[in-house]
């Protein structure tokens, strides 16, 4: 029997599954996995550099120095690897890496992986089969820049989201003399000594930062629409958003207040990207929702294109593991999927259930309390065992903690027990 083809691109957490999955059926599938940077781990590798590296790329990792989990490690293995016992519920950035390491390792992945490799084409072959074409995939060596290309059977994109910087159209921003950083390039809190600083955004990532520069700032303006439920430094006060800048680079909310600041912080997230992918590849990106694809996965035009990672405010690990479970098991025809008018109909109704809680387009992938009903439908598709429940009491009892208890509760120590439950230890 012929072996089908797979080009996983990516070998961050995304890639790592995909790559696990598929390699353990060795009979069906050769797996060419491909990372562009020199090392595996994709966005857990922390780059204390900005802007562009050495080879001439733009620096892919937005990890900060002192960055810790706000899940606990409890939640966040792979259902098949946890992690080590010993190490503390909310672990560091490098502990990530070191896992992700690990996981490779013990599931002898590294062979299928080619480092400094940059896909920068992906192009369907139909040869009259509409929905199974060939694909040709373009590879560059990132540091010779040789092309070269190669056909495959199917593609999974794991290139991940959190390196394109999605910076608001504020206008009057150029009026603005002080300093302007989106938190992609945030390494540490010592740029912002003694500033007055405005965080533009308080989703995880603008409350963690918020509360690290308050550590040095004079003050820190954390500007939101909502209001946090929680204790917050002295030296930090909520906001509106921010409206404009003025000509004399004053900052003005939508609530008519005006900041006079020394720093801008933008922590309002990433752009979805996928500059390599041709036109011709059926699908499309528009506000950061990636159109005809079904379960957030499948291209329903080319089955045979998939994407793991796009959604937003999950457990990665466990769910790319159950939607590198599910490609697997559609790749190899143990699972079967919808026609593409039923697949591009069911995507259109979930997306048009969100509209009545007024989320806009750009969260088109975000799941939050319905990933646990996504990952068993998930599971039901590839024929596997669902996750503990577990998981998901623990989920959520972290979020009422994170909300409650922002300044504290990654002092917490959990731990799940064999009968299927957790504990706060």
């Amino acid at each position: 029997m012929k072996l089908l083809r797979v080009c996983v691109i990516g070998a961050g957490g995304a890639g790592l599954a995909v790559a696990r999955h598929l390699t353990s059926q060795v009979d069906i599938f050769d797996v060419s996995v491909f990372e562009q940077a020199s090392s595996l781990g994709g966005t857990w590798v922390f780059n204390e550099n900005t802007g562009i590296d050495e080879r001439g790329l733009p620096i892919y990792s937005s990890m900060y120095r002192s960055l810790r989990t706000n899940l606990p490690k409890e939640v966040m293995a792979f259902p098949d690897f946890p992690f080590p016992s010993e190490w503390r519920s909310f672990i560091s950035h490098e502990q990530v890496l070191k896992y992700l390491e690990e996981y490779a390792s013990h599931f002898n992945l590294n062979k299928y992986i080619s480092l400094n490799s940059t896909i920068t084409g992906v192009h369907p072959i139909t040869n009259g089969d509409s929905h199974n074409p060939k694909w040709e995939v373009v590879i560059t060596n990132a540091n010779t820049k040789e092309s070269k290309s190669r056909i495959f059977e199917a593609v999974v994109v794991c290139s991940g989201h959190f390196f394109d910087p999605l910076i608001p159209s504020i206008p009057g921003l150029e009026y603005f003399g002080g300093l302007v950083m989106h938190s992609h390039d945030y390494r540490d809190p010592h740029p912002f000594q003694g500033k007055l600083v405005i965080v533009l955004g308080a989703a995880a990532s603008g409350q963690d930062i918020c509360l690290e520069i308050a550590k040095k700032a004079e003050r820190v303006y954390l500007s939101h629409k909502g209001n946090l439920p929680c204790k917050l430094p002295d030296n930090v006060q909520e906001c509106r958003s921010m409206s404009f800048v003025s000509s004399d680079g004053v900052v003005h909310l939508d609530d008519g207040e005006q900041k006079e600041v020394d720093a801008i912080l933008f922590c309002t997230g990433y752009n979805f990207s996928f500059p390599f992918l041709q036109s011709d590849c059926g699908v499309e990106v528009s506000d950061n929702r990636v159109t005809h694809l079904y379960k957030h996965l499948f291209s329903s035009k080319y089955p045979t294109l998939s994407f793991v990672g796009l959604c937003l405010k999950i457990c990665p690990f466990p769910v790319f593991s159950f939607q590198a479970q599910c490609i697997a098991a559609v790749l190899s025809g143990k699972a079967k999927l919808p026609s593409e008018e039923e697949m591009n109909a069911e995507e259109e109704n979930e997306f048009k259930d969100k509209l009545p809680s007024g989320l806009s387009k750009k969260y088109a992938h975000l799941l939050g309390e319905k990933q646990w009903d996504y990952m068993r439908c998930l599971a039901q598709l590839a024929g596997v065992q669902p996750l503990s429940e577990a998981y998901e009491d623990l989920y959520k009892y972290i979020s009422k903690r994170r909300k409650e208890f922002l300044m504290d509760y990654k002092n917490d120590e959990y731990e799940l027990t064999s009968n299927g439950k957790w504990i706060k230890t």
